[in-house]
């Protein structure tokens, strides 16, 4: 069971994000709406995976990473991105993410990137 922080400007994202997690078993840590929310709640809450949006108000999932992984160099971070958004995501593993998925969540794929972030 891994402790979850899950990052995204839309709440029904966060929720269907929460739901998969939980459904296998993952607890939920905490929920941010912007970049600057999930370095701050990363720091309070050390999760051990942080779900996060790329593009989001304040800062964005790219500036995030580059943040939490400042903070914590084995943070575990898989971006959650809308299609065709590959060259952000290509930024996004760049700057230290770990894995990718796609919206709208499909399942079995949250759930592999999850586990795999763990290993």
């Amino acid at each position: 069971m891994a402790k979850v922080l899950i990052v995204d400007d839309a709440k029904f994202m966060r929720m269907t994000l929460s739901n998969i997690l939980k459904k296998a078993n993952h607890e939920i840590v905490g929920e941010g709406e912007n970049g600057k929310e999930a370095v701050e709640l990363y720091r309070s809450l050390q999760p051990d995976v942080v779900t996060l949006d790329i593009t989001m108000p304040v800062m964005n999932g790219i500036e995030a990473v580059k943040a939490i992984k400042k903070l914590d160099p084995n943070a575990k971070i898989i971006m959650c991105s809308a299609m065709g958004q590959q060259k952000m995501v290509v930024e996004a593993i760049e700057a230290g993410a770990a894995d990718f998925i796609v919206k709208p969540f499909e399942e079995s794929r949250v759930i592999e990137a999850l586990s795999r972030a763990l290993m």
